[in-house]
């Protein structure tokens, strides 16, 4: 599960980037914060902390701060409300009828390549 769950990490990734370059930049927002979201999983799985039946985005979120971050300090305080905020861009991308700019799924995809980034390292050593 932990290995899956990066795969498709780096796999929403790389769909971010790719929608960032054709100008879709509400598809590269949502993208973004999936790729964070599962790197997330991935980070509990790798811990012994698995998911339900269905993964439940407040659960995650709060597990992976409350349990990998507060409490064993496993990753930085600074990805505390990562997932947070991302999902609010992404539920804006989404729901909302104004469109993310280019800035935004920039730094949208900036976030959630640190993310991954600081999980797979501490997955693979």
């Amino acid at each position: 599960m932990v290995t899956e769950f990066l795969t498709k990490a780096e796999e929403n990734l790389e769909a971010a980037r790719l929608c960032a370059d054709s100008g879709l930049y509400n598809a590269s927002a949502n993208r973004a914060y999936y790729a964070a979201l599962q790197a997330a999983v991935a980070a509990l799985a790798d811990k012994g902390i698995k998911k339900r039946n269905k993964i439940d985005h407040g659960a995650v979120q709060a597990d992976f701060n409350s349990l990998l971050i507060r409490k064993q300090k496993v990753y930085p305080a600074r990805l505390k409300s990562r997932l947070l905020s991302m999902q609010s861009l992404r539920d804006q991308a989404d729901y909302e009828p104004g469109n993310v700019s280019m800035k935004q799924a920039s730094r949208q995809i900036a976030k959630s390549e640190e993310m991954v980034a600081i999980i797979k390292k501490e997955i693979i050593k």
